[in-house]
């Protein structure tokens, strides 16, 4: 019996059945095992409460105790700094990474008249939309996909960004109004790729996981995720991220994009190198990236 632990919200909790049903489909038993964390239980805003990390830790610290086995993450909420006695036993196919727009009588972005009240609880979405010129207001919001669709649907907000790949694991890609271009949005690092992680010395888990391991996502979010690193940036800081595995002229190689939020404005570079090193190339674009500012 494999016990996945998971967060108790509908997201967290439609992933990890997806997770779930794929290993049952090998051949496991796998139990459910619900816990709470901190960003399920405080809704202050997540730079106040501790930012990275609030909803994994409490999930690490059953790994750690093994009262669970595995544990199901978005991987953009975990800390790109590894955690003694963890690893990431596997890094699924990725879903859609990019944004998406809920507004209002199914307006689009353009279609929002200035002075529109676009809700998002992520630094990194509201200085990309004030990049675009736009004459948009972002305000503050937390909380689950229902509570955060109804500030619009409730006429308290215009519109509110999500990801995509939240809507598309809870079957809600219906009520997206328009799905944002990375070069008006940037996702955050990590954004629509799920991570599993076990304890690095569970040799029997890590065998059960590997057939899950998608190569390409998690060269890509490799990339990503050393950037974010090497800014010194957790999930709250302005910082967008999106890498592919593309053909290029000589074979396969990893193109990376990101863009960093300042005072002034938002800086956005890329940056292509070899797949075998993606984190070579994350490190170099941040670093471009800080040379830049």
């Amino acid at each position: 019996m494999i016990r996945l632990g998971t967060r108790r919200s509908k997201l967290a909790t439609a992933q990890s059945t997806i997770v779930a049903d794929q290993l049952r489909a090998l051949g496991h038993e796998v139990e459910l095992v619900l816990i709470t964390t901190t960003g399920d239980v405080n809704r202050a805003p997540v730079e106040q409460i501790g930012g990275t990390g609030i909803f994994v830790s409490a999930l690490r610290d059953a790994l750690l105790g093994h009262e669970i086995d595995i544990a199901v993450h978005s991987l953009k909420d975990l800390p790109t700094t590894p955690l003694d006695g963890l690893t990431l036993g596997a890094i699924p196919v990725r879903e859609d990474p990019r944004d998406v727009l809920v507004a209002r009588d199914g307006l689009t972005l353009g279609e929002l008249p200035r002075g529109a009240l676009v809700g998002t609880g992520a630094a990194r979405r509201a200085a990309q939309l004030d990049a675009l010129g736009l004459g948009i207001e972002c305000t503050g919001i937390r909380g689950n996909v229902d509570t955060r669709i109804s500030l619009v649907t409730d006429g308290k907000l215009d519109a509110v960004v999500l990801a995509r790949a939240g809507l598309s694991r809870l079957g809600r890609l219906a009520e997206v109004t328009e799905t944002l271009d990375p070069i008006q949005m940037l996702p955050a690092p990590g954004q629509g790729a799920l991570g599993i992680e076990c304890r690095a010395d569970d040799t029997a888990v890590l065998a059960a996981l590997a057939p899950l391991e998608d190569p390409a996502t998690r060269v890509a979010v490799t990339a990503e995720r050393q950037l974010m690193a090497t800014l010194e940036a957790g999930c709250t800081a302005p910082v967008g991220a999106l890498a592919e595995v593309v053909e290029g002229e000589d074979g396969p190689e990893l193109w990376l994009r990101g863009a960093l939020g300042q005072d002034d404005g938002v800086r956005r570079l890329s940056a292509n190198g070899p797949v075998d090193d993606p984190v070579s190339l994350g490190k170099a674009l941040a670093n471009e990236l800080l040379e830049r500012t």
